[in-house]
C-alpha cells in the first residue's frame, strides 16, 4: 500500500460525490485523469507544482495551463487547486485511479486485464467478454495487454481474482506437484 492512499480515498469519494451532484462524473474522471497522466509523466511539472519555492502565483498559472490543456475547468480545476494548496499533487494519479474505480463500480463495470502471449483475434475478447459478462453479472470491459513471457496461452484478472490459461502457469503447476512427492 503506498503512502498516498488514504489521501485517495479521500479526495477520490470527495470528487466522486461532487461529480455525482453536478452530474459531471464521466467528465472529470476523464479529464482528471488526463491531468493526473500528464503530471504522472512529467518530472517537470512535478517539480514545478511541488516546488514552494517556486512563486505560488507561478505554481497557479501553471496548473491552470495544464488544466485547460486537459479541459478541465470548474469542480475538477477547484479540487487541483485544493490539492496543491496542501501539497497532496502526488497523490494525484492514485486519486484518479480511485476516482476511475467509483465511477465504474456505480456504472455496474468490472475491469479485466487479460494478458496473452501473442497478440489474440478480436474474436476472442468479444466472446471471453461475452463469457466473463455471463459468469458474472456485469458489463465487462476489457484492458488489453500482451507478455510472450507466458509462453502460450491468457492470464485473466478481475479485481482480485486471477484465470491462469497460460503454459507458464500450467508448468508452474506441474512443477509444484513434482515437488510436493
Amino acid at each position: 500500500m503506498s503512502s498516498h492512499t488514504a489521501v485517495a480515498l479521500r479526495y477520490g469519494r470527495a470528487i466522486f460525490e461532487l461529480g455525482v451532484e453536478s452530474g459531471t462524473l464521466s467528465e472529470l474522471v476523464d479529464k482528471i485523469g488526463r491531468f493526473a497522466s500528464l503530471y504522472d509523466e512529467s518530472e517537470e511539472l512535478k517539480s514545478v507544482l511541488d516546488n514552494p519555492l517556486v512563486e505560488l502565483e507561478k505554481r497557479e498559472a501553471i496548473l491552470a495551463d495544464v488544466a485547460q490543456a486537459v479541459g478541465l475547468s470548474g469542480d475538477g480545476l477547484n479540487a487541483m487547486r485544493l490539492l496543491a494548496s496542501r501539497h497532496k499533487l502526488a497523490a494525484l494519479p492514485e486519486i484518479a485511479k480511485k476516482l476511475g474505480a467509483l465511477s465504474d463500480e456505480k456504472a455496474g463495470i468490472v475491469r479485466a486485464t487479460v494478458t496473452a502471449a501473442t497478440r489474440m483475434p478480436e474474436s476472442f475478447y468479444e466472446r471471453l467478454k461475452a463469457e466473463l459478462e455471463s459468469a458474472t453479472g456485469r458489463r465487462i470491459v476489457i484492458e488489453r495487454r500482451q507478455d510472450p513471457a507466458l509462453i502460450a496461452g491468457v492470464v485473466t484478472r478481475i479485481g482480485d481474482n486471477t484465470i491462469d490459461g497460460s503454459v507458464r502457469g500450467r508448468l508452474g503447476e506441474i512443477e509444484r506437484s513434482l515437488r510436493a512427492y
